[in-house]
């Protein structure tokens, strides 16, 4: 099944630049419905108040980080089936299996490209 090119993506970010990037990315892939949050309470705000069809987020953030932006998506009957794909500069297998144990659908190491998100992206969504 063709995946919906017109999925609300909430990306969320505190680095600007890095919101940005994955934006363009994004668009590059065909992917033009982006909304975009600065730390994982911003998002929260946003994923309770405008119905999203996948988030991608960054691990490290204050005041909320992407970890516990993760494990409040999961515990929130309305939201606890959302594909996450959790963003980090950080590759420590510590990490890696915490989020895949608080419930994250796929996990994406900086720096990546557009090739990698899409690989990321089709193992959550389906083949596009």
């Amino acid at each position: 099944m063709a995946v919906d090119m017109s999925l609300s993506i909430l990306i969320v970010d505190d680095y600007k630049t890095m919101l940005r990037i994955i934006r363009n990315l994004l668009k590059q892939l065909g992917f033009h419905n982006v909304d975009e949050a600065t730390d994982g309470a911003e998002a929260l705000n946003k994923l309770r108040t405008k119905n999203y069809d996948l988030i991608i987020s960054d691990w490290n953030m204050e005041p909320m980080t992407g970890y516990e932006l993760l494990k409040e998506v999961r515990a929130d009957d309305m939201l606890k089936s959302l594909p996450f794909i959790m963003v980090t500069a950080e590759s420590k297998t510590d990490n890696v299996i915490a989020a895949k144990k608080a419930g994250v659908n796929n996990y994406i190491v900086k720096p990546f490209n557009a090739a990698t998100l899409k690989a990321k992206l089709s193992s959550v969504l389906g083949e596009f």
